[in-house]
């Protein structure tokens, strides 16, 4: 195992690691990451389902929303590109607790439970998540770093894609870590918005044209 000596301190790798309470692999697979999420996640759901019949869908929903789907929506922004079976894992997650709200049978079909309480599945929440960060580095109301790696495609010649708001997406060196990169993933995610939401006059209309454009996309189109 390599070392490495930093004055009187010997640092020696690790599998993982923990920023800002995200695990980190030493492949970027946040494979460890998901994994703790749905286990505290799973613990949390037991807990409210123990009390369940003592308190009203409202009441229920809200604690989800506060244990549960806080959880799976913190730093989500890094999980575009995952496996699909680690996005799986978190849509379990969500699908047990709007069972839980709404006291479904494990075996009734999820998609109208998350639709009657108008939730966006994993994938889409992410996706969410990445496009708002993304209106955000647009218009300046992002850390720099982000900004710079937003761009606006502008054409050599007048042309009508000029005026759509496109963002030039890079070429990527390899298919699961280059698309996973944030420039490459925003602009290509934004690319396939329609034209009113990308034109949003402010964030929080963005952020609800958005929400309607996914919505609709996944459950009702």
């Amino acid at each position: 195992m390599i070392s490495v000596c930093v004055g009187d301190a010997v640092l020696t790798p690790k599998h993982h690691v923990r920023n800002l309470g995200v695990i980190f692999d030493q492949h970027l697979l946040l494979t460890d990451q998901i994994n703790l999420v749905c286990r505290t996640c799973y613990n949390n759901i037991r807990n409210i389902g123990r009390i369940r019949r003592f308190i009203s869908a409202d009441a229920t929903k809200a604690l989800m929303q506060g244990l549960v789907l806080s959880r799976l929506d913190y730093c989500n922004a890094m999980y575009g590109g995952l496996a699909s079976t680690l996005i799986m894992k978190l849509q379990r997650v969500q699908n047990m607790a709007a069972r839980i709200i709404t006291q479904t049978d494990k075996y009734d079909h999820i998609t109208p439970v998350l639709i009657d309480l108008h939730w966006l599945p994993i994938a889409r929440r992410i996706q969410f998540k990445i496009l708002v960060y993304t209106y955000k580095s647009l218009n300046a109301l992002a850390p720099e770093y982000l900004c710079d790696m937003v761009k606006v495609y502008k054409p050599r010649r007048s042309l009508r894609s000029a005026t759509t708001g496109a963002l030039v997406v890079p070429r990527s060196k390899t298919i699961f870590y280059g698309n996973a990169q944030f420039n490459v993933l925003s602009a290509t995610l934004w690319n396939s918005l329609p034209a009113n939401v990308i034109q949003s006059q402010s964030l929080l209309s963005f952020r609800k044209e958005l929400k309607t454009h996914l919505f609709t996309s996944e459950y009702l189109q």
